[in-house]
């Protein structure tokens, strides 16, 4: 894997504070963090919880390959892309992707587009536990 790029799956609860610290450079002017949280409610109805699922080797490939197509599409200096499974509860960090550029432009959109890929292309899947008591799987963005 390439220097400045972290990529994990893990069933333990993400730390923003760590993906910060990983993109820090001191040629970066601007670092940008999106942190996605476990909502209370989807177009199904009241959410109690998330589970998510991956096909790990190719989720970290995926993952891997969307950092590669950032360093190559903007100038960014670090990018940590971290992924939870397992049950989530609301209001838990289910994903993070950082990214520090050498403009806050350049930071925003990587980090953008890091996120929409991921959401797209990446084998992991989510099924939402409704407070109906079914439970539904939701495929893509």
């Amino acid at each position: 894997m390439r220097e400045g790029l972290l990529v994990r799956l893990t069933a333990d609860p993400l730390d923003p504070t760590e993906a910060l610290a990983f993109a820090a450079d001191p040629s970066a002017g601007g670092t940008v963090l999106f942190s996605g949280t476990v909502r209370d409610h989807s177009t199904a109805g009241e959410v109690t919880r998330l589970e998510y699922e991956a096909w790990d080797e190719r989720a970290l490939q995926g993952l891997e390959a969307i950092g590669e197509e950032l360093f190559g599409s903007w100038p960014v200096r670090k990018v940590a892309i971290l992924h939870r499974v397992g049950r989530l509860e609301i209001g838990e960090i289910s994903v993070l992707v950082c990214c520090s550029a050498p403009h806050r432009a350049e930071a925003f959109e990587a980090a953008r587009h890091g996120i929409e890929r991921l959401k797209r292309d990446v084998p992991i899947w989510k099924k939402e536990s409704l407070a109906s008591g079914e439970s539904e799987w939701v495929m893509g963005s």
